[in-house]
Protein backbone atom coordinates (compact mmCIF):
# COMPACT_ATOMS: atom_id res chain seq x y z
CA UNK A 1 0.00 0.00 0.00
CA UNK A 2 3.22 1.96 0.00
CA UNK A 3 3.34 2.66 -3.99
CA UNK A 4 0.53 3.14 -6.55
CA UNK A 5 1.45 2.40 -10.07
CA UNK A 6 -0.13 5.61 -12.22
CA UNK A 7 1.00 4.44 -15.41
CA UNK A 8 4.26 2.90 -17.25
CA UNK A 9 6.47 3.31 -20.18
CA UNK A 10 6.75 0.25 -22.87
CA UNK A 11 9.22 1.28 -25.49
CA UNK A 12 7.91 -0.54 -28.78
CA UNK A 13 10.74 -1.29 -30.99
CA UNK A 14 10.18 -4.52 -32.31
CA UNK A 15 7.75 -7.67 -33.46
CA UNK A 16 8.38 -11.01 -32.33
CA UNK A 17 8.46 -13.65 -35.31
CA UNK A 18 9.12 -16.52 -33.92
CA UNK A 19 11.16 -17.74 -30.54
CA UNK A 20 14.16 -16.38 -31.91
CA UNK A 21 13.49 -13.49 -34.50
CA UNK A 22 12.65 -9.96 -33.55
CA UNK A 23 11.71 -7.77 -36.55
CA UNK A 24 12.43 -3.69 -36.17
CA UNK A 25 9.01 -2.12 -36.26
CA UNK A 26 8.22 0.22 -39.34
CA UNK A 27 8.26 3.15 -36.77
CA UNK A 28 9.01 3.21 -32.78
CA UNK A 29 6.62 4.10 -30.11
CA UNK A 30 6.33 4.66 -26.15
CA UNK A 31 3.09 3.29 -25.04
CA UNK A 32 2.09 4.85 -21.21
CA UNK A 33 -0.40 3.05 -19.10
CA UNK A 34 -1.79 5.42 -17.56
CA UNK A 35 -6.05 5.89 -18.12
CA UNK A 36 -8.40 8.05 -17.00
CA UNK A 37 -9.53 6.20 -13.48
CA UNK A 38 -5.80 6.20 -12.86
CA UNK A 39 -4.86 9.76 -13.28
CA UNK A 40 -7.88 10.54 -11.30
CA UNK A 41 -6.75 8.12 -8.38
CA UNK A 42 -3.56 10.19 -8.45
CA UNK A 43 -5.08 13.81 -8.29
CA UNK A 44 -7.66 13.10 -5.96
CA UNK A 45 -5.34 11.34 -3.61
CA UNK A 46 -7.56 7.87 -3.75
CA UNK A 47 -5.95 4.55 -2.68
CA UNK A 48 -8.63 3.43 -5.21
CA UNK A 49 -10.00 3.77 -8.05
CA UNK A 50 -13.54 2.94 -7.18
CA UNK A 51 -13.44 5.59 -4.42
CA UNK A 52 -13.16 8.59 -6.85
CA UNK A 53 -15.25 10.72 -8.02
CA UNK A 54 -15.97 8.18 -11.37
CA UNK A 55 -17.50 5.57 -8.98
CA UNK A 56 -18.08 7.46 -5.94
CA UNK A 57 -22.06 7.65 -6.42
CA UNK A 58 -22.42 4.41 -8.10
CA UNK A 59 -20.29 2.65 -5.19
CA UNK A 60 -22.91 4.86 -2.60
CA UNK A 61 -25.83 3.46 -4.44
CA UNK A 62 -24.57 -0.30 -4.97
CA UNK A 63 -24.13 -0.58 -1.07
CA UNK A 64 -27.55 1.24 0.18
CA UNK A 65 -29.42 -1.07 -2.08
CA UNK A 66 -27.54 -4.26 -1.28
CA UNK A 67 -26.94 -3.46 2.47
CA UNK A 68 -23.35 -3.86 1.87
CA UNK A 69 -20.78 -1.53 3.13
CA UNK A 70 -17.77 -1.31 0.94
CA UNK A 71 -14.57 -1.23 2.00
CA UNK A 72 -15.66 -3.60 4.56
CA UNK A 73 -14.44 -7.31 3.20
CA UNK A 74 -12.56 -7.78 0.09
CA UNK A 75 -14.63 -10.57 -1.64
CA UNK A 76 -17.28 -8.46 -1.69
CA UNK A 77 -15.57 -5.79 -2.27
CA UNK A 78 -14.56 -7.64 -5.90
CA UNK A 79 -18.54 -7.83 -6.48
CA UNK A 80 -19.09 -3.90 -5.80
CA UNK A 81 -16.10 -2.98 -8.24
CA UNK A 82 -17.86 -5.71 -11.27
CA UNK A 83 -20.97 -3.97 -10.40
CA UNK A 84 -20.12 -0.93 -11.17
CA UNK A 85 -17.86 -1.06 -14.09
CA UNK A 86 -19.89 -3.29 -15.84
CA UNK A 87 -22.72 -0.92 -15.07
CA UNK A 88 -20.92 1.82 -16.98
CA UNK A 89 -20.16 0.04 -19.74
CA UNK A 90 -23.43 -1.41 -19.96
CA UNK A 91 -25.00 2.41 -20.27
CA UNK A 92 -22.37 3.48 -22.52
CA UNK A 93 -23.01 0.66 -24.64
CA UNK A 94 -26.95 1.09 -24.72
CA UNK A 95 -26.61 4.52 -25.47
CA UNK A 96 -25.85 3.98 -29.07
CA UNK A 97 -29.27 2.18 -29.54
CA UNK A 98 -27.06 -1.59 -28.65
CA UNK A 99 -29.63 -3.78 -27.41
CA UNK A 100 -28.83 -7.12 -25.41
CA UNK A 101 -28.80 -10.06 -27.98
CA UNK A 102 -27.10 -13.28 -28.72
CA UNK A 103 -24.79 -11.95 -31.37
CA UNK A 104 -22.03 -9.45 -32.12
CA UNK A 105 -22.60 -6.14 -29.87
CA UNK A 106 -25.98 -7.10 -28.46
CA UNK A 107 -24.10 -10.47 -26.95
CA UNK A 108 -21.08 -8.29 -25.08
CA UNK A 109 -23.94 -5.70 -23.78
CA UNK A 110 -26.05 -8.50 -22.39
CA UNK A 111 -22.71 -10.40 -20.44
CA UNK A 112 -21.86 -7.33 -19.34
CA UNK A 113 -25.86 -6.26 -17.92
CA UNK A 114 -26.15 -10.08 -16.52
CA UNK A 115 -22.53 -9.91 -14.92
CA UNK A 116 -23.37 -7.19 -13.34
CA UNK A 117 -26.61 -8.65 -12.13
CA UNK A 118 -25.34 -11.58 -10.74
CA UNK A 119 -22.35 -10.11 -8.63
CA UNK A 120 -25.13 -7.67 -7.41
CA UNK A 121 -27.37 -10.56 -6.32
CA UNK A 122 -24.17 -12.36 -4.58
CA UNK A 123 -23.93 -9.02 -2.49
CA UNK A 124 -27.43 -9.85 -1.51
CA UNK A 125 -29.17 -7.01 -3.75
CA UNK A 126 -32.52 -7.61 -5.34
CA UNK A 127 -32.30 -7.89 -9.37
CA UNK A 128 -36.32 -7.37 -9.75
CA UNK A 129 -38.19 -4.23 -10.14
CA UNK A 130 -36.50 -0.83 -10.40
CA UNK A 131 -33.20 -1.20 -8.31
CA UNK A 132 -31.23 -1.85 -10.82
CA UNK A 133 -32.07 1.25 -13.00
CA UNK A 134 -31.88 2.70 -9.74
CA UNK A 135 -28.14 1.93 -9.48
CA UNK A 136 -27.49 2.46 -13.70
CA UNK A 137 -28.74 6.27 -12.76
CA UNK A 138 -25.16 7.14 -11.21
CA UNK A 139 -24.05 6.66 -14.43
CA UNK A 140 -27.12 9.12 -16.61
CA UNK A 141 -24.78 11.58 -17.04
CA UNK A 142 -23.17 9.81 -19.68
CA UNK A 143 -25.97 9.53 -21.51
CA UNK A 144 -27.84 12.19 -23.93
CA UNK A 145 -31.21 13.32 -22.21
CA UNK A 146 -33.38 12.36 -24.94
CA UNK A 147 -31.51 8.39 -25.16
CA UNK A 148 -31.79 7.77 -21.43
CA UNK A 149 -35.77 6.29 -20.88
CA UNK A 150 -34.64 3.78 -23.87
CA UNK A 151 -31.82 3.30 -22.20
CA UNK A 152 -33.40 2.49 -18.61
CA UNK A 153 -36.20 0.57 -20.80
CA UNK A 154 -32.88 -1.97 -22.05
CA UNK A 155 -31.56 -2.20 -18.80
CA UNK A 156 -35.05 -2.81 -16.91
CA UNK A 157 -35.97 -5.51 -19.78
CA UNK A 158 -33.02 -7.14 -19.45
CA UNK A 159 -32.60 -7.33 -15.83
CA UNK A 160 -36.07 -8.87 -15.91
CA UNK A 161 -35.16 -11.27 -18.31
CA UNK A 162 -32.28 -12.25 -15.98
CA UNK A 163 -34.30 -12.53 -13.17
CA UNK A 164 -36.97 -14.82 -14.74
CA UNK A 165 -33.92 -17.14 -15.91
CA UNK A 166 -32.19 -16.97 -12.54
CA UNK A 167 -34.99 -18.01 -11.05
CA UNK A 168 -35.65 -21.30 -13.17
CA UNK A 169 -32.48 -21.88 -13.43
CA UNK A 170 -32.54 -22.20 -9.09
CA UNK A 171 -35.68 -24.65 -8.74
CA UNK A 172 -34.15 -26.66 -11.64
CA UNK A 173 -30.49 -26.90 -9.99
CA UNK A 174 -32.05 -27.54 -6.59
CA UNK A 175 -34.41 -30.17 -8.00
CA UNK A 176 -31.71 -31.80 -9.05
CA UNK A 177 -29.37 -31.73 -5.98
CA UNK A 178 -32.59 -33.25 -4.21
CA UNK A 179 -33.30 -36.01 -6.78
CA UNK A 180 -29.79 -36.93 -6.04
CA UNK A 181 -28.89 -36.49 -10.02
CA UNK A 182 -24.91 -36.77 -10.87
CA UNK A 183 -23.64 -33.35 -10.68
CA UNK A 184 -20.70 -33.00 -13.35
CA UNK A 185 -19.36 -30.82 -15.63
CA UNK A 186 -22.27 -30.86 -18.58
CA UNK A 187 -24.74 -30.48 -16.02
CA UNK A 188 -23.59 -27.04 -15.25
CA UNK A 189 -22.93 -26.24 -18.70
CA UNK A 190 -26.29 -27.28 -19.95
CA UNK A 191 -27.98 -25.10 -17.39
CA UNK A 192 -25.94 -22.57 -18.53
CA UNK A 193 -26.74 -22.91 -22.19
CA UNK A 194 -31.00 -23.81 -21.27
CA UNK A 195 -31.54 -21.04 -18.79
CA UNK A 196 -28.66 -18.51 -19.16
CA UNK A 197 -27.79 -19.59 -15.31
CA UNK A 198 -24.31 -18.34 -14.40
CA UNK A 199 -21.69 -21.59 -14.03
CA UNK A 200 -20.35 -19.46 -10.74
CA UNK A 201 -23.42 -19.09 -9.06
CA UNK A 202 -24.10 -22.78 -9.62
CA UNK A 203 -20.86 -24.27 -8.01
CA UNK A 204 -21.68 -21.35 -4.80
CA UNK A 205 -24.84 -23.12 -4.84
CA UNK A 206 -23.21 -26.61 -5.21
CA UNK A 207 -20.77 -25.47 -2.42
CA UNK A 208 -23.72 -24.08 0.19
CA UNK A 209 -25.25 -27.78 -0.63
CA UNK A 210 -21.95 -29.62 0.81
CA UNK A 211 -21.62 -30.97 -2.99
CA UNK A 212 -18.18 -30.95 -3.80
CA UNK A 213 -17.22 -29.55 -7.13
CA UNK A 214 -14.22 -31.41 -8.07
CA UNK A 215 -11.62 -29.98 -10.07
CA UNK A 216 -12.30 -32.76 -12.72
CA UNK A 217 -15.96 -31.27 -13.12
CA UNK A 218 -14.27 -27.70 -13.04
CA UNK A 219 -11.99 -28.73 -16.24
CA UNK A 220 -14.96 -30.52 -17.74
CA UNK A 221 -17.02 -27.71 -17.45
CA UNK A 222 -14.38 -25.28 -18.97
CA UNK A 223 -13.38 -27.58 -21.75
CA UNK A 224 -17.49 -27.58 -22.68
CA UNK A 225 -17.64 -23.78 -22.31
CA UNK A 226 -14.93 -23.74 -24.69
CA UNK A 227 -16.05 -25.63 -27.47
CA UNK A 228 -19.27 -23.80 -27.23
CA UNK A 229 -17.31 -20.09 -27.69
CA UNK A 230 -15.00 -21.75 -30.49
CA UNK A 231 -18.62 -22.63 -32.24
CA UNK A 232 -19.54 -19.33 -31.56
CA UNK A 233 -16.83 -17.46 -33.24
CA UNK A 234 -17.29 -19.88 -36.34
CA UNK A 235 -20.66 -19.15 -36.48
CA UNK A 236 -19.79 -15.21 -36.40
CA UNK A 237 -16.95 -15.65 -38.69
CA UNK A 238 -19.78 -17.08 -41.56
CA UNK A 239 -21.39 -13.46 -41.12
CA UNK A 240 -20.22 -12.16 -44.79
CA UNK A 241 -19.13 -7.94 -45.05
CA UNK A 242 -22.64 -6.21 -44.42
CA UNK A 243 -24.40 -9.12 -43.75
CA UNK A 244 -24.64 -11.06 -47.30
CA UNK A 245 -24.23 -14.41 -47.21
CA UNK A 246 -22.51 -14.06 -51.13
CA UNK A 247 -22.94 -11.42 -54.23
CA UNK A 248 -25.47 -13.50 -56.64
CA UNK A 249 -28.17 -11.50 -58.49
CA UNK A 250 -31.07 -12.34 -56.02
CA UNK A 251 -29.13 -11.12 -53.07
CA UNK A 252 -28.56 -7.91 -55.50
CA UNK A 253 -32.38 -7.07 -55.54
CA UNK A 254 -32.98 -8.30 -51.90
CA UNK A 255 -30.24 -5.98 -50.36
CA UNK A 256 -31.64 -3.21 -52.52
CA UNK A 257 -34.99 -3.91 -51.77
CA UNK A 258 -34.32 -3.94 -47.82
CA UNK A 259 -32.43 -0.26 -48.66
CA UNK A 260 -36.13 0.74 -49.48
CA UNK A 261 -37.98 -1.10 -46.49
CA UNK A 262 -35.45 0.70 -43.89
CA UNK A 263 -36.39 4.08 -45.36
CA UNK A 264 -39.95 2.19 -45.67
CA UNK A 265 -40.06 1.48 -41.74
CA UNK A 266 -38.62 4.89 -41.09
CA UNK A 267 -41.59 6.88 -42.91
CA UNK A 268 -44.06 4.49 -41.29
CA UNK A 269 -43.04 4.11 -37.81
CA UNK A 270 -40.95 7.28 -37.20
CA UNK A 271 -36.99 8.23 -37.27
CA UNK A 272 -36.66 6.72 -34.06
CA UNK A 273 -36.17 3.10 -36.13
CA UNK A 274 -33.00 2.09 -36.67
CA UNK A 275 -31.16 -0.95 -38.30
CA UNK A 276 -29.49 -2.93 -35.48
CA UNK A 277 -28.49 -6.17 -37.84
CA UNK A 278 -28.93 -7.58 -41.11
CA UNK A 279 -28.47 -11.00 -42.94
CA UNK A 280 -29.25 -11.91 -46.61
CA UNK A 281 -29.40 -15.30 -48.43
CA UNK A 282 -30.89 -16.13 -51.39
CA UNK A 283 -34.18 -17.30 -50.14
CA UNK A 284 -34.86 -14.02 -48.04
CA UNK A 285 -33.97 -10.87 -46.21
CA UNK A 286 -33.58 -10.39 -42.51
CA UNK A 287 -33.49 -7.11 -40.85
CA UNK A 288 -33.42 -6.17 -37.28
CA UNK A 289 -34.86 -2.74 -36.18
CA UNK A 290 -35.04 -1.14 -32.96
CA UNK A 291 -38.83 -0.62 -32.06
CA UNK A 292 -41.07 -2.04 -28.59
CA UNK A 293 -43.73 -4.23 -31.20
CA UNK A 294 -44.43 -6.18 -34.08
CA UNK A 295 -46.00 -4.48 -37.03
CA UNK A 296 -49.67 -3.99 -37.39
CA UNK A 297 -51.15 -5.94 -40.76
CA UNK A 298 -51.87 -2.12 -41.89
CA UNK A 299 -48.06 -1.10 -41.40
CA UNK A 300 -46.67 -4.59 -43.11
CA UNK A 301 -48.66 -3.17 -46.06
CA UNK A 302 -47.47 0.59 -46.03
CA UNK A 303 -44.35 -0.34 -45.98
CA UNK A 304 -44.11 -3.35 -48.92
CA UNK A 305 -46.48 -0.93 -50.71
CA UNK A 306 -43.85 2.07 -50.64
CA UNK A 307 -41.35 -0.54 -51.69
CA UNK A 308 -43.28 -1.61 -54.62
CA UNK A 309 -44.18 1.66 -55.75
CA UNK A 310 -40.68 2.29 -55.78
CA UNK A 311 -39.77 -0.38 -57.95
CA UNK A 312 -42.48 0.15 -60.32
CA UNK A 313 -40.75 3.69 -60.66
CA UNK A 314 -37.59 2.08 -62.69
CA UNK A 315 -35.06 4.28 -60.56
CA UNK A 316 -31.47 4.59 -61.20
CA UNK A 317 -29.36 3.15 -57.60
CA UNK A 318 -27.16 5.47 -58.05
CA UNK A 319 -23.16 5.03 -56.14
CA UNK A 320 -21.21 8.58 -54.99
CA UNK A 321 -17.94 7.58 -52.43
CA UNK A 322 -17.82 10.29 -50.14
CA UNK A 323 -15.67 10.80 -46.76
CA UNK A 324 -18.10 9.38 -43.96
CA UNK A 325 -18.53 13.21 -42.30
CA UNK A 326 -19.59 14.50 -45.90
CA UNK A 327 -22.21 11.27 -46.39
CA UNK A 328 -23.54 11.94 -42.69
CA UNK A 329 -23.82 15.23 -43.63
CA UNK A 330 -25.72 14.74 -46.83
CA UNK A 331 -28.28 12.70 -44.86
CA UNK A 332 -27.20 9.70 -45.61
CA UNK A 333 -28.17 6.37 -43.27
CA UNK A 334 -25.80 4.54 -41.53
CA UNK A 335 -25.09 2.01 -38.73
CA UNK A 336 -23.37 4.63 -36.89
CA UNK A 337 -22.36 2.02 -33.90
CA UNK A 338 -20.11 0.37 -36.57
CA UNK A 339 -16.56 1.86 -37.24
CA UNK A 340 -15.80 3.37 -40.97
CA UNK A 341 -13.25 4.13 -43.17
CA UNK A 342 -12.51 7.64 -43.99
CA UNK A 343 -13.89 6.98 -47.44
CA UNK A 344 -17.63 5.37 -47.68
CA UNK A 345 -20.00 4.62 -50.56
CA UNK A 346 -23.18 6.21 -50.35
CA UNK A 347 -26.48 4.26 -52.68
CA UNK A 348 -28.91 6.70 -53.66
CA UNK A 349 -32.40 5.91 -55.39
CA UNK A 350 -34.37 8.80 -56.29
CA UNK A 351 -36.44 10.84 -58.68
CA UNK A 352 -35.92 14.33 -59.89
CA UNK A 353 -37.82 15.61 -57.04
CA UNK A 354 -37.78 13.41 -54.00
CA UNK A 355 -35.04 11.13 -52.14
CA UNK A 356 -36.38 7.70 -51.62
CA UNK A 357 -33.37 5.92 -49.97
CA UNK A 358 -30.17 7.26 -49.08
CA UNK A 359 -27.70 4.94 -47.27
CA UNK A 360 -23.70 4.20 -46.26
CA UNK A 361 -23.20 0.96 -47.78
CA UNK A 362 -20.75 -1.76 -48.59
CA UNK A 363 -22.62 -2.75 -51.54
CA UNK A 364 -23.69 -4.70 -53.94
CA UNK A 365 -26.65 -3.45 -55.72
CA UNK A 366 -28.79 -3.29 -58.71
CA UNK A 367 -28.46 -0.58 -61.05
CA UNK A 368 -32.31 0.13 -61.38
CA UNK A 369 -35.18 -0.65 -58.75
CA UNK A 370 -36.71 -2.34 -61.62
CA UNK A 371 -34.82 -5.27 -61.52
CA UNK A 372 -35.64 -6.02 -57.76
CA UNK A 373 -39.09 -7.07 -58.92
CA UNK A 374 -42.00 -7.81 -56.40
CA UNK A 375 -41.02 -7.38 -52.71
CA UNK A 376 -42.78 -8.86 -49.87
CA UNK A 377 -42.54 -9.43 -46.08
CA UNK A 378 -43.10 -12.90 -45.27
CA UNK A 379 -42.45 -13.01 -41.43
CA UNK A 380 -42.20 -10.89 -38.03
CA UNK A 381 -40.71 -11.55 -34.37
CA UNK A 382 -39.21 -9.99 -31.51
CA UNK A 383 -35.64 -10.76 -31.49
CA UNK A 384 -35.14 -9.22 -28.14
CA UNK A 385 -36.15 -6.03 -26.05
CA UNK A 386 -37.24 -3.65 -28.02
CA UNK A 387 -36.27 -5.40 -31.57
CA UNK A 388 -38.26 -6.50 -33.68
CA UNK A 389 -37.12 -9.00 -37.13
CA UNK A 390 -38.66 -8.94 -40.53
CA UNK A 391 -37.99 -11.44 -43.07
CA UNK A 392 -38.44 -10.72 -46.63
CA UNK A 393 -38.18 -11.70 -50.03
CA UNK A 394 -38.38 -10.66 -53.77
CA UNK A 395 -40.30 -12.58 -56.58
CA UNK A 396 -39.85 -11.87 -59.88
Amino acid sequence: GHFIEIGNSVFMQFIKKDEKQLVPLPANNIDFGGGLERLTQAVQGKPDAFTTDIFAEAVKRISDTSGYSFGTDIEKDKHVRIVADHLRASVAIASYGIYPSNKLQGYVLRKLIRRALFHFHLLGGSIKGGDFVHLAESFKHLVADERWVEVAKTLSAEGVKFGEALERGLSFLRNAINRGVEINGKFIFDLYQSYGFPGELALEILKENAIEVTSEIKADFQKQFEKHKNLSRTTSAGVFKGGLAGSEEVIKRLHTATHLMQAGLRKTLGEQVEQKGQHITAERSRFDFSFDRKLADEEVNTIEEYVNRVVALSLPVTKKTLTFDEAKKAGALGFFTEKYADKVDVYTIASDDQVYSKEICGGPHVDNTKEIGTFKIIKQEKAGANIVRVYATVVT
